[in-house]
C-alpha cells in the first residue's frame, strides 16, 4: 500500500499545474518574458496571491525580515495540506517578492512544485536555493530544509521519472527525519501532520491516527490533519474518519480537493448519494474558481479527476444521463499540446474517454458503442485495447458470437504492443490479461462452452477482487467481475453460487446497485424471501432517484417484494434532493474575457465589444524588438486565410506607442490590427503580466463570437504551434453539442 500512495502522489505530482517548457534565458533578460531569477520562474502562476478565505488554518514560524511573510507563509502552507500546489506556489512566489532571501518561501516552492517527484528539475532549483541559506535559519527550520535535502537530492534530483522503489525510499528518509523532528520538538504539529503524510500506508494507520489526533486537539481546524486522516482510513474502514469528512469539508470549503475527499470515504463505504454530493460540490467548487480567476480546465490539476469520479458515483447510483453528461464535459474541454494532449499519457481528454467506456459498458448502451464516432477514439494502444474490449462485449451483448470473437482476437493481437507500453496501476497493460479472460469467458458462455466460460470469468473476478481497492480511484474498468459471474450463474439455474458472487462484489463495494439487483434475485430464486426483501429495500435506497427503464431495477421489481427503506444511520441526504448551484456551475463553461481598452495606431479606441459576433485572437508580444515575438506574428500571419475562413480578428497588443507602431512598417505589413497598452493594464487584466518581476509575458489568447475566452497560454515564449490553434478554434462550435445539461443526457442507457 505504500508503493500505491507513492504512485499517487508521483501521479500529482505530473498533472498540469500551468507549467511551460523550459528554454534558454535569451540575452535581455526580463524584456524577453523570462525570468531574471532563472528557469523554474519561468514556469507555475506569474500573478499575486490574494488572501484566501475557506482553506483552513494551520502555522509554520519561520525566519523572515519582513513580518507580512509569514501570512503569505502560512497560506502556501496551508494549500500544500490541501495539495493545492499551483495556489501553494504562487503564495511561496509572494513571499520571495518581499523578502528573496526566505530560505523557507524557497523549501515551500520545492514542496509545491516537485511535490517530491515529477519536476525535477524545479524541485532541485529550489530546493537548492533552500540549502544554500538553510544557516540563516533556525535549527528548527533547517531540520526540515535538510530532510528534504537528503531525501530528494542528489541521488533522485536529476531523474525525470523515479521507480516506485526510489519513491518509497524518499518518503522513508522523510518519515525517518521528520521523526526526529517531533523527537527534538514535541510541539511542532507541523512535522506531526507531515510525518503521518509520508508514513501513509507504510506505518500502523493506528500509529498514524494516534499522532493525527495530537495535532486535531490543538488545532482543530487543521486542514492537513483531516486531510492525512481521511487517507489514513480511506477504504472498506472510511467509518473511522467520518468526522474528519465532516469538518474537512466544513473548514476548507473553497478548496477543491477538500471537497473530492470526503466523497472518497463516503463512496468506499457504499453511501453513494452522500458521496455524489462531496463529489459534486467538488467539481463545482472548482469551476467557480477556475471561472473567477481566469484558470482554464488544463492548468487545474484535479478537476478531471474529479469529474471522472463523479461520474463514477453518478453510475453507481443509477443515473447514466448524468454520468455521460460529465465525460463529455471532459471531452469538450479545451485541448493543449502540453497539459492536455490527445495522445499523451495523462490528459482530461484520456479521462473523459474513461468515464464515457465506463458508464457505456455499465449501462449496455451497446449500439451506441458500435456507432462510428460515438466514442471519440484517440490513435493510442490504450485506446485500441479499450475499443477491441468495448466492441466486442456489445457484439456479444446484440447476439452476434462470429464478431465478438473477431474482437477478442484483435484484443489478443495488441499483446506485444500493450507489453511496450509502461506497467502501473490502470495503465494501458494492466488490465488487458483481465479484458481478455474476461470477453473470452463470456464468448465461451455465450458458445455453450460452460466449463471453459466459468473457469475464465473467475480467474478474472478474483484477480479484481484482489485489487479492487488499489484500481478504486475510480475504477476505470466498467463491471465487477464477480456480479458478472453471479449473472451467469443465475441465467444457468445456480442461484446459490449466483449468491455468493454477488456477495463477494458487496464485500469490496458495498451497496453497489448492479451487485444488489443480482442478490435480490438470486435470493428469491433459492427462496430467501426476507434477505431479498433486505436487499430490495438498499437497491431502493441506492436507486431512489435512478432513471427510468434499468432492466436492473424493473426486474426486482416484477419479483413483487415489499421492501422497507433502511435505517439512515450515517443521516446521509439524498443526492437529488440537494441544491448546490450556490458553490459553482454544474457544467464547465469558457470564463469571460476581461475588458479591452487600447488604441490602436490611428489612436482609436479598440475594444473587445467591437468584435462581438466575430472570433477574436489576441496576441501580447514584447514589441518589435522582440525577435520571438516577430516570428510568432509572422508564423500566425503565413496561416492568416486560413484564420480568416474561420472568422477570427487578428489583435496583437503590446506597450509599444500609438505613433510608434504607425511607424513600423514591417509589422504595419502582417495581418494585425496593433494595438497599444502603454500602462500594462490589459496585460494585467489578461493575465499577461508577471507580477513577482514587473514585467510583461507572451501570451495566445482564443476568444469566441460571445466574448469567452476558450483557449490561453502565457509564459517566457510566445505560442508557435498555429496548426495546433487552428484545429482548436475548429473545436469550438462543434463540440458545444457535445455538453449537455443535466436532463439532456438521459439517453445513455436507453439502447
Amino acid at each position: 500500500m505504500r508503493r500505491l500512495f507513492a504512485a499517487a502522489v508521483l501521479v500529482l505530482s505530473i498533472l498540469p499545474a500551468e507549467v511551460f517548457a523550459f528554454e534558454e534565458q535569451s540575452e535581455g533578460g526580463a524584456f524577453s518574458g523570462h525570468s531574471a531569477h532563472g528557469d523554474a520562474f519561468d514556469e507555475g502562476p506569474r500573478q499575486k496571491p490574494w488572501k484566501m478565505e475557506g482553506i483552513g488554518k494551520s502555522h509554520f514560524p519561520v525566519t523572515t525580515s519582513v513580518p507580512e511573510v509569514q501570512e503569505w507563509f502560512d497560506q502556501g502552507n496551508t494549500l500544500l495540506h490541501n495539495f493545492w500546489w499551483h495556489e501553494a506556489e504562487r503564495s511561496f512566489r509572494w513571499c520571495l517578492k518581499l523578502d528573496p532571501d526566505c530560505a523557507m518561501a524557497y523549501w515551500g516552492l520545492a514542496r509545491a512544485t516537485g511535490r517530491g517527484f515529477g519536476e525535477q528539475g524545479r524541485l532541485k532549483e529550489f530546493l537548492n536555493e533552500a540549502v544554500r541559506r538553510k544557516d540563516t535559519v533556525t535549527a528548527r527550520e533547517r531540520l526540515y530544509i535538510e530532510a528534504w535535502e537528503k531525501a530528494f537530492l542528489p541521488e533522485l534530483a536529476d531523474l525525470v521519472e523515479p521507480t516506485e522503489a526510489q519513491q518509497e525510499q524518499a518518503f522513508n528518509k522523510l518519515a525517518d527525519a521528520l521523526e526526529m523532528i517531533i523527537l527534538e520538538y514535541p510541539e511542532d504539529e507541523e512535522a506531526k501532520a507531515l510525518f503521518a503524510l509520508f508514513s501513509l500506508y507504510g506505518s500502523s494507520r493506528y500509529g498514524n491516527e494516534a499522532i493525527l489526533s495530537q495535532v486535531l486537539e490543538k488545532r482543530p481546524e487543521h486542514p492537513g490533519a483531516h486531510h492525512y486522516r481521511i487517507h489514513n482510513w480511506d477504504g472498506k474502514d472510511g467509518s473511522y474518519a467520518l468526522d474528519s469528512c465532516e469538518q474537512y469539508g466544513r473548514i476548507a470549503w473553497y478548496s477543491g480537493h477538500a471537497n473530492h475527499m470526503p466523497g472518497h470515504i463516503y463512496s468506499g463505504i457504499g453511501l453513494w448519494h452522500e458521496g455524489a454530493i462531496w463529489m459534486d460540490s467538488a467539481t463545482r467548487t472548482e469551476k467557480r474558481y477556475m471561472e473567477k480567476r481566469m484558470i482554464l480546465p488544463f492548468h487545474n490539476w484535479n478537476y478531471a479527476h474529479n469529474r471522472n469520479y463523479l461520474s463514477y458515483i453518478q453510475e453507481q447510483l443509477g443515473l447514466p444521463g448524468l454520468s455521460r453528461s460529465g465525460a463529455m464535459q471532459l471531452l469538450a474541454a479545451p485541448l493543449d499540446p502540453k497539459f492536455n494532449a490527445k495522445e499523451k499519457g495523462y490528459s482530461i481528454y484520456r479521462e473523459g474517454i474513461r468515464a464515457l467506456v465506463r458508464g457505456l459498458i455499465r449501462f449496455e448502451a451497446w449500439e451506441t458503442i458500435l456507432e462510428e464516432g460515438a466514442i471519440p477514439w484517440r490513435d493510442v494502444t490504450e485506446d485500441e485495447m479499450w475499443r477491441a474490449y468495448s466492441e466486442g462485449l456489445a457484439h456479444l451483448g446484440m447476439a452476434d458470437v462470429h464478431k465478438a470473437m473477431e474482437k477478442l482476437i484483435a484484443l489478443s493481437d495488441l499483446k506485444k504492443k500493450v507489453e511496450k507500453e509502461k506497467e502501473g496501476r490502470g495503465g494501458t497493460g494492466h488490465f488487458h490479461g483481465r479484458m481478455l479472460k474476461d470477453l473470452g469467458g463470456r464468448i465461451e458462455l455465450a458458445k455453450g462452452n460452460d466449463v471453459e466460460g466459468i473457469r475464465l470469468l473467475s480467474e478474472a473476478a478474483n484477480e479484481q477482487w484482489e485489487n479492487f481497492r488499489e484500481e478504486n480511484d475510480p475504477p476505470a474498468y466498467p463491471h465487477h467481475l464477480y456480479t458478472v459471474l453471479g449473472e451467469s450463474y443465475l441465467s444457468r439455474k445456480s442461484a446459490g453460487l449466483a449468491v455468493s458472487c454477488f456477495e463477494k462484489t458487496l464485500e469490496v463495494n458495498p451497496n453497489d446497485g448492479f451487485a444488489l439487483s443480482g442478490l435480490t434475485r438470486a435470493l428469491h430464486r433459492v427462496g430467501e424471501l426476507d434477505r431479498a426483501a433486505a436487499a430490495y429495500s438498499k437497491l431502493m435506497a441506492v436507486w431512489s432517484d435512478a432513471e427510468a427503464g434499468l432492466r436492473w431495477m424493473d426486474s426486482v421489481k416484477n419479483l413483487g417484494l415489499k421492501a422497507t427503506p433502511p435505517g439512515n444511520e450515517h443521516h446521509q441526504r439524498n443526492y437529488r434532493s440537494q441544491t448546490l448551484d450556490e458553490l459553482g456551475p454544474q457544467t464547465w463553461r469558457p470564463y469571460a474575457a476581461p475588458a479591452l481598452d487600447a488604441l490602436d495606431s490611428t489612436r482609436q479606441k479598440v475594444t473587445l465589444e467591437q468584435y462581438r459576433g466575430s472570433n477574436v485572437l489576441l496576441v501580447f508580444y514584447l514589441g518589435e524588438e522582440c525577435v520571438h515575438c516577430i516570428e510568432q506574428l509572422h508564423a500566425i500571419g503565413e496561416k492568416a486565410d486560413d484564420f480568416k475562413s474561420r472568422d477570427v480578428k487578428l489583435l496583437a497588443i503590446s506597450s509599444t506607442t500609438p505613433e510608434k507602431h504607425k511607424a513600423a512598417l514591417t509589422l504595419g505589413e502582417l495581418p494585425f490590427r496593433l494595438l497599444s497598452d502603454v500602462g500594462h493594464e490589459n496585460a494585467r487584466r489578461f493575465h499577461s503580466y508577471d507580477d513577482f518581476e514587473d514585467m510583461e509575458l507572451h501570451s495566445t489568447i482564443f476568444i469566441d463570437r460571445e466574448g469567452k475566452v476558450r483557449w490561453s497560454r502565457s509564459g517566457g515564449d510566445p505560442f508557435m504551434e498555429i496548426d495546433f490553434l487552428l484545429k482548436e478554434i475548429d473545436r469550438v462550435g462543434r463540440d458545444e453539442d457535445l455538453v449537455s445539461e443535466e436532463g439532456e443526457g438521459s439517453r445513455a442507457g436507453s439502447d
